[in-house]
């Protein structure tokens, strides 16, 4: 069923098809209808199953062509992280242009001044995560009592990264009959309680699909001994192909990766600890595949939509099922075959082989160093180079500007090798041109 045919507004149909998306996945065919209908949805799905595209193309529909006010938002779409939420706008603000519509991320990590003034603009469509929001809130910036829409996305990751009380004060300054759309891979405690209370007889559309189910990941569990850990590491990182690293902090995320680099692998850290500037272009140069290998903690493991992963290394074992299968679900997405490795010490396969029962996957344990032919055939790891890699950024040098050469003038201009230039009377030289050389330096 095309998209027009499930109610999308015709200049979004059409957008689409030019893009070549002609047929709607599971989640948008059956969320669409009741969505853009006016319903309250609860929709369930996997990462990666296209839970962006169905309520951006629902909300985009709903309001196409509706003017708003300043600090007034038509609708709003909640974010458990600044990656996700920029990369839900990604998906949005080029298909609202379609409908004269535009939307703004509001996140921690960025511009406070330009979100200000972004929602003094009247944007229709906020993107935002829970905490920048009620900031912004506080301070008078927005004001949600005509948003029409409200969708919260992974709203277990909320529920677990503690932001439940933030998004039940969002949610209660939003109009009591507005729509609700609400997606999430589980269904957990804190989420059914906010579904209860916060949608309105809601029609639930599920197309979770256990992840053995899908035939597409395979699961490996290395058995290594500690001094072959960093070798293999690295082995496993100089493959071809795109790979994400999975560590437990930000310290472990930065130490494997510049172990790595000077390895000679193009190599690239994401964790909470980075500046949000450095965590784009990290994101970036991995998507380009100028790095194809990024060493993230879990900030990563949800809602980081980068096409081609291949292969997900633990190379620190996760403790919960759940950050376990939504680390796996880096790889394998739309359609796509993907492989997933733990790395665990021999004293580590009781936990091991609970968690993987847990997560209801089916792990082949197997104990090999770093050079064992395993190992090459489930990841393609070779050999590095050895040559160290260097970040392109950090060795670009700023040319001073050359001296002038003029016949007899250069001797005058030229500054003596130690100490400050000296006046023909032996102080401080105060001329203009003394002034120029320090800015120079």
């Amino acid at each position: 069923m095309p998209f027009s045919e499930l109610g999308v507004a015709t200049p979004l149909s059409r957008a689409l098809a030019h893009s070549g998306f002609t047929q709607p996945f599971p989640i948008q065919t059956a969320t669409l209808p009741d969505a853009i209908k006016g319903r309250d949805v609860l929709g369930r799905g996997n990462t990666g199953s296209g839970k962006t595209p169905a309520f951006s193309l629902a909300l985009l529909t709903r309001l196409a062509g509706q003017t708003a006010k300043r600090r007034f938002p038509l609708a709003l779409v909640l974010s458990p992280t600044r990656e996700l939420a920029m990369q839900i706008n990604d998906t949005i603000a080029p298909l609202a242009r379609k409908v004269n519509l535009s939307s703004v991320v509001v996140a921690g990590g960025m511009p406070l001044n330009r979100q200000v003034q972004a929602l003094e603009r009247a944007v229709p469509i906020v993107v935002a995560t829970p905490g920048r929001l009620i900031d912004l809130m506080h301070r008078g910036a927005v004001d949600l009592s005509r948003c029409e829409i409200v969708v919260l996305d992974e709203a277990d990751q909320m529920a677990d990264m503690g932001f439940m009380p933030s998004v039940r004060e969002i949610l209660d300054a939003t109009p009591n009959n507005g729509q609700r759309l609400l997606f999430s891979a589980t269904l957990d405690r804190d989420v059914d309680t906010l579904v209860k209370t916060y949608l309105r007889n809601p029609i639930e559309h599920s197309v979770e699909i256990p992840i053995e189910a899908q035939g597409q990941m395979e699961h490996h569990v290395f058995v290594v001994k500690s001094e072959d850990r960093d070798e293999l590491t690295s082995r496993i990182a100089a493959r071809d192909g795109r790979t994400i690293m999975f560590v437990r902090t930000q310290r472990g995320a930065d130490r494997l990766a510049d172990k790595l680099a000077k390895r000679g692998i193009a190599v690239g850290s994401l964790h909470g600890g980075k500046a949000q500037g450095a965590r784009n272009r990290a994101l970036e140069a991995f998507r380009s595949g100028a790095t194809p290998v990024l060493v993230a903690t879990n900030v990563a493991a949800r809602g980081i939509h980068v096409d081609d992963i291949s292969l997900v290394v633990h190379v620190d074992a996760p403790t919960d099922p759940k950050d376990y299968l939504h680390r796996a679900g880096r790889t394998a997405r739309a359609g796509e075959s993907g492989t997933v490795v733990t790395l665990a010490r021999p004293n580590e396969q009781r936990e091991m082989r609970s968690l993987a029962k847990r997560a209801s996957v089916n792990a082949e344990f197997v104990t090999v160093d770093a050079h064992d032919p395993r190992v090459e055939r489930i990841t393609g790891a070779k050999e590095p180079s050895g040559v160290p890699w260097v970040p392109p950024t950090s060795h670009v040098q700023v040319k001073k500007p050359a001296r002038p050469h003029h016949a007899g003038g250069a001797a005058r201009r030229r500054a003596p090798r130690h100490g400050r230039a000296k006046s023909p009377h032996g102080g401080p030289r105060k001329s203009g041109s003394g002034k120029g050389q320090r800015r120079a330096r």
